[in-house]
């Protein structure tokens, strides 16, 4: 599939590249997307020596958005069904979404067997993992479980554990070492990382991407696709940086508690603030603004009138 089926791009006036107006876009699935890649992937986790790539099946959902978010690559091989995830911020909710994802996923696999035989039906053993560069968490590897969520201690009769493997540059290098691929993006966003702190967004972006060529990191893959990934890469660290400043400023919780009333003036300048950034540097309208930071068009309406009622 070519990475522009199915996206809404457009360019601005201050920007040569093309804005992805989608959540299922991103840098991580579109270099794992290639199946010898994946393999590597796998390969290095599992300690397993696969050559074949027409040994692995990708069963990614491709019309499937879940809590808003979009899986990034799922994956059939030998007895194995494998969801790999990216994350650059923390999410404690990554268990109910595998919960969701991996049901479909089954329930795809297995669409034309009778459930009603009296012989038990086999199912390929199930492994999420979540490849984490986040700046919250700093543990090589941590487990989420689905337990976690449950709203009394009482043991229930269901359970899902999510493997979540820190990819920040100089974390897991057994695992870096066995797949230089991951280890080149990691590389790569710690690059841009970098430039951020002296430079724009599209120039951190775009002399990262120079500097992997010149160094031979990812090489190929920038040569091949770089327009799309300076593109994507623009768009995931503004997204990134405008929910890190409202988790940071407490709106979420405050907001989806249904404490409107005690949204501070500073927090809905915050709110309008980083919405109107969205709308002038990567030129969203509205709407999409708000779908880009997970609120609605209401909440930004709402934190208008608290900050006006604030200011009398």
């Amino acid at each position: 599939m070519n990475v522009t089926e199915n996206v809404t791009s457009t360019g601005s006036e201050e920007s040569p590249y093309p804005v992805y107006y989608t959540h299922k876009d991103r840098v991580f699935r579109l270099l794992f997307r290639d199946k010898k890649r994946l393999l590597e992937l796998y390969n290095a986790l599992n300690d397993t020596s696969y050559t074949n790539t027409e040994q692995l099946t990708v069963n990614t959902l491709e019309n499937a958005i879940f809590l808003k978010m979009k899986n990034d690559v799922s994956f059939l091989i030998d007895c194995n069904m494998c969801l790999y995830e990216h994350q650059s911020t923390y999410c404690p909710n990554m268990p109910i979404r595998g919960l969701f994802y991996l049901t479909d996923l089954y329930k795809k696999h297995i669409k034309d067997i009778d459930l009603g035989v009296k012989r038990q039906i086999k199912i390929p053993t199930p492994h999420y993992i979540v490849f984490y560069n986040g700046t919250e968490r700093q543990e090589e590897e941590f487990i989420q479980k689905l337990s976690d969520s449950f709203e009394s201690d009482k043991e229930g009769c269901l359970e899902l554990r999510v493997r979540t493997l820190n990819i920040n540059y100089g974390h897991n290098k057994r695992l870096m070492d066995k797949c230089k691929t991951l280890s080149d993006y990691s590389y790569f966003i710690a690059q841009i990382r970098k430039n951020i702190k002296t430079m724009s967004m599209e120039q951190a972006v775009a002399s990262a991407v120079d500097t992997c060529i010149a160094e031979n990191i990812l090489k190929d893959f920038l040569l091949e696709q770089k327009a799309e990934v300076i593109a994507m890469s623009i768009y995931e660290y503004n997204e990134e940086y405008v929910k890190k400043t409202l988790h940071e400023d407490g709106y979420e919780e405050g907001y989806g508690a249904g404490k409107n009333d005690g949204i501070t003036k500073g927090k809905a300048e915050n709110l309008i603030a980083n919405v109107e950034a969205l709308m002038k540097n990567l030129g969203f309208d509205l709407a999409k603004a708000c779908e880009s930071l997970s609120i609605t068009v209401t909440d930004y309406e709402d934190a208008q009138k608290n900050k006006k009622q604030a200011e009398r």
